[in-house]
């Protein structure tokens, strides 16, 4: 057994009494004393994450465009500025997600863009970007020396603003899912995981621990990955692993609006296999369920309905509505608005609603 690697931050989680725990070969905190109070502090002020697991990957070279459109589902092409960001599967031979990840576009010249991609995938990751690479000539730099600080919730912005105070201008004037090189190394862009405002924040490593510890003293909350698993869920938003994998394709997974086929003479990776699936039909939807009575629905459990059975790809108890909620595979014929999952043997009713669950701290159901 390997121990688990740990990120330059790693100091930090000990100096603010972090839980730590193995999360796919890397040493993070699940939480730092209270996962609801770190929740809390997510939907209706500001918290923060570490996220340098995940890689950043520098892309550059005279055929870098190229090299996206054969490397991932979605189109560079809709990078129509700098700072722009897109996300988009990876998929393999198959149509199988390999990851999901973003792309930013970082120079005029549609010669240079980053890649930010899951922790636990890298090396996978990093292998399938070396073999697209080869045919395109471009030349990848995976960016061991940067950190990665996820700052999220409604007051995020302007507390970050309180530290910060020389970005006001470039980050206030950042749209959703768009970036700007702030200089020396630091980058910030308008995304994150959890359904709410906010920015993250790559930065060289040796930086990180100092601004983590600013941006705490301004009120933002550390969060561990318990609250990010809430969080994300409540926004309705995939994990890999669990509601996107190498088996199952985009079409299944609720991913279908990163998938471009307009460019016909566009040939991605995976591409035959997923035009070949929606051809012949594609049999699953994702759907939201929630629990009306007690009980926590989780990831694997059968949903029953009466167009066939599916199943639960994530599931947790949801801090925000005070009930549990789950993503779900249910036949793509199923239309009612309640189904049935079995919990410990015994068929329990469920809600079937349209995710997210919760969007900017407010239930988007009735």
């Amino acid at each position: 057994m390997t121990a688990p690697q740990r990120t330059p931050l790693y100091d930090s989680h000990v100096a603010f009494d972090g839980k730590l725990i193995d999360f796919g070969g890397w040493e993070l905190p699940v939480n730092y004393g209270s996962q609801i109070a770190e929740h809390e502090a997510v939907r209706t002020d500001a918290g923060m994450f570490d996220v340098s697991h995940m890689l950043v990957t520098d892309v550059t070279g005279d055929n870098a465009k190229a090299f996206f459109q054969k490397l991932i589902a979605n189109d560079v092409a809709k990078l129509t500025f700098v700072g722009k960001a897109l996300y988009s599967a990876m998929l393999n031979d198959n149509g199988g997600v390999m990851d999901d990840l973003i792309v930013y576009r970082m120079n005029e010249e549609e010669t240079a863009y980053r890649i930010v991609s899951n922790g636990a995938t890298r090396e996978k990751d990093s292998a399938q970007f070396a073999k697209i690479a080869q045919e395109f000539g471009i030349i990848l730099t995976p960016r061991y020396d940067v950190a990665m600080i996820a700052v999220q919730g409604p007051k995020a912005i302007e507390k970050l603003l309180t530290v910060k105070p020389e970005w006001a201008d470039k980050v206030n004037a950042l749209k959703p899912f768009v970036g700007a090189d702030i200089g020396d190394g630091w980058f910030v862009a308008r995304t994150g995981y959890t359904g709410e405002d906010g920015v993250e924040v790559i930065l060289p490593a040796e930086k990180s621990g100092e601004f983590f510890q600013a941006l705490a003293k301004a009120g933002v909350k550390p969060c561990g990955l318990g609250a990010r698993d809430t969080l994300r869920m409540e926004a309705g938003m995939n994990l890999y692993g669990n509601d996107m994998t190498d088996e199952v394709s985009p079409l299944e997974a609720g991913m279908a609006w990163t998938v471009d086929l307009k460019d016909e003479n566009r040939d991605f990776v995976g591409k035959s296999a997923l035009v070949a699936l929606k051809s012949a039909g594609v049999t699953v939807k994702q759907v939201g369920l929630l629990l009306e009575g007690k009980g926590v629905m989780r990831a694997g459990m059968e949903v029953v309905t009466d167009a066939g059975s599916g199943i639960t790809t994530s599931g947790v108890f949801s801090p925000s509505l005070n009930q549990s909620i789950a993503i779900a595979r249910v036949p793509v014929d199923f239309t009612g608005e309640h189904a049935k999952v079995i919990m410990r043997g015994k068929e329990v009713e469920v809600r079937v609603l349209k995710l997210p669950f919760v969007r900017n701290g407010k239930k988007q159901f009735d």
